[in-house]
């Protein structure tokens, strides 16, 4: 006799069209668009919005509190679009469970590799030394027509997409610890919630797997580089901010979420699932 499904004690309206079940269907509607929505994220938020920093000015900050002693909050413009990888994260547990994001969060990492090891190949090519580009030919409006354009395009190419190795393997680590820890948070707290009060899980995830990814990430890619107070006062600044972009966005996630269980008519609990990152199986095996 097959054992009840402990879910079931989970879903409050029979009759909604959602079903409450800890065992996900063999395929869904709209999983692999969600996928795809977070991979793309995550690679744009690395390629376009990592290599900038920017700032925003706080008029009513107190003058001389920590960590913006002149009310200006610097920040690497990335963190506007990168925390959405986390907001699709929740999703993809909230909607699928934590073995579909479990997948998903391995298909980012080796995109995230493949990524490290492109731009690696494409910034060591040699330049064309006829390669022109808008640094070059600013240079040339102005009168400086000692230089190489292709030299100087290379320098300008190299100084977006060229990073050091600490800063690829921070990236890649932090983005994998803070992506299932987010996860497993988000898994958990659904249970003990019983599917109630989602804010308290995407922003509890967030609080979470945020922390780990700023904790392994700035330390690897810029202790000795920067100053300890530095690397400090950039990791809690951007950990807070990403955290109150999360909130913000909570609007958003419930939409999301309220529209996919209704499309694929489940809502699923791990309660029984197998939480291990490296494991093949959805569920843990049962005595």
């Amino acid at each position: 006799m097959d054992k009840p499904d402990p879910a079931a004690f989970f879903d409050d309206d029979p009759s909604d069209g959602i079903v409450a079940t800890s065992s996900a269907p063999v395929a869904f509607r709209y999983y692999d668009f969600v996928m795809a929505a977070f991979v793309a994220i995550l690679l744009l938020s690395n390629i376009i919005g990592a290599a900038k920093l920017t700032y925003v000015e706080v008029d009513w900050w107190p003058s001389g509190w920590w960590p913006a002693a002149d009310g200006i909050f610097i920040y690497g413009a990335g963190i506007l679009f990168f925390p959405l990888g986390y907001v699709i994260g929740d999703i993809l547990t909230e909607i699928y469970g934590f073995a579909r994001a479990r997948r998903v969060i391995w298909t980012g990492f080796a995109a995230m590799i493949f990524l490290a090891f492109m731009s690696y190949v494409v910034v060591s090519l040699p330049a064309f030394d006829q390669w022109t580009c808008s640094a070059s030919d600013s240079l040339e409006i102005a009168g400086n027509t000692q230089s190489v354009p292709g030299s100087i395009c290379q320098q300008t190419y190299e100084s977006v997409f060229g990073s050091t190795w600490r800063i690829v393997l921070a990236s890649i680590t932090a983005f994998w610890a803070g992506e299932f820890v987010n996860s497993y948070v988000m898994a958990k707290m659904k249970v003990w919630t019983k599917g109630k009060a989602l804010w308290t899980r995407t922003i509890g995830s967030t609080v979470v797997g945020q922390g780990v990814d700023s904790l392994i990430f700035y330390p690897i890619a810029f202790y000795g580089i920067w100053t300890t107070e530095a690397v400090v006062t950039v990791m809690v600044t951007n950990w807070l901010l990403k955290v109150l972009w999360e909130a913000a966005l909570t609007p958003v996630t419930y939409a999301v979420v309220n529209r996919l269980k209704k499309a694929e008519g489940i809502d699923l609990f791990d309660t029984d699932t197998d939480f291990s990152p490296f494991s093949g199986k959805e569920r843990r095996d049962q005595d």
